[in-house]
């Protein structure tokens, strides 16, 4: 597939500011890169009603047993691996529920694999073989939007009847073409013509952050504003769910911990547990009955007692 002329995109044009960046003081080559920084944010919130259809096909998915693949090369397919393992931990999902695949495989996490994102058959080999269904979301990240390793990999996934949304930050990209949902987010040249990890990856980063989030939000990994699916593992985590609890029940720190022991760290059947009286298996079944939502799970397990 023909891509476009790399020189020809926004994210590789120069930045009339950055001119003279090289002869500039510290203070002020940290003040222009700050002042565009500050633009991020504003071009990530003009293209919010995409991510929000993002969103909801990301949520339909996992609500009906899929996955999401993050798909990228080089520095796009770092920041889809970040948000991928964070995903665990924060949310105790499973490590399959939210998967980043990068150009070059784990070895490209640290040194650039040469060639790897020049091929459309690679994209779409490894997402084969992670067993990419139709019931799953590929989500392609490219800051130019023309990487064959991403614009193979979607193409892939749309063949086979998965969802596919398409991230970067120029209009009109290549890999648009074959998302359900493109995002475009346009931040603009860089401060250094062609940096990418910049601006435009700041921008990818704050769409990941939204697009997990706000997922784990709306399939009940979050109670009010605190994640009460954090994943146990050390800790600090640990210490965070007892304040967790402590916080939600208004109950003293040991008395939080006592029940957190009871169920083994997990956090929603404590609260209920405290909020309602009942025992921890009767909380959990409450929060099984309740697909996971804490406030219905509540309801439900007050309304059956002890």
């Amino acid at each position: 597939m023909q891509m476009n002329n790399l020189s020809a995109l926004m994210t590789e044009m120069r930045n009339e500011r950055s001119m003279t960046i090289d002869s500039m003081s510290t203070s002020d080559i940290l003040t222009v890169i700050n002042q565009e920084d500050q633009k991020v944010a504003l071009a990530v919130q003009a293209v919010l009603p995409v991510v929000e259809m993002a969103v909801n096909k990301i949520y339909d998915s996992l609500k009906n047993g899929g996955k999401l693949f993050y798909v990228g090369a080089g520095t796009s397919g770092r920041l889809g691996i970040l948000d991928a393992v964070e995903c665990p931990p924060t949310y105790s999902t499973p490590p399959d529920l939210v998967q980043a695949v990068m150009a070059g495989g784990t070895r490209a996490i640290e040194k650039a694999v040469e060639g790897a994102e020049d091929s459309e058959q690679l994209g779409a080999d490894d997402l084969r073989q992670r067993g990419v269904t139709e019931i799953d979301v590929v989500v392609g990240i490219a800051a130019s939007g023309r990487t064959p390793y991403v614009a193979g990999a979607l193409q892939y996934a749309r063949g086979i009847g998965a969802s596919t949304v398409s991230l970067t930050s120029n209009k009109n990209a290549v890999i648009s073409k074959f998302a359900d949902v493109a995002i475009e987010v346009e931040t603009g040249p860089e401060v250094i013509t062609g940096s990418t990890r910049m601006k435009a990856a700041t921008a990818h980063k704050l769409v990941l952050n939204m697009l997990t989030t706000a997922t784990m939000i709306k399939i009940g990994k979050v109670y009010e504003n605190l994640m009460v699916d954090v994943k146990v593992s050390n800790h600090k985590l640990q210490e965070r769910a007892i304040n967790i609890v402590s916080t939600i029940t208004n109950v003293p720190y040991d008395h939080a911990k006592k029940t957190l022991d009871e169920t083994k760290n997990e956090v929603k059947p404590a609260i209920v547990m405290i909020k309602t009286g009942v025992t921890v298996d009767v909380a959990r079944k409450a929060i099984l009955d309740a697909n996971g939502f804490v406030r219905k799970a509540i309801d439900i397990a007050e309304k059956r007692g002890v």
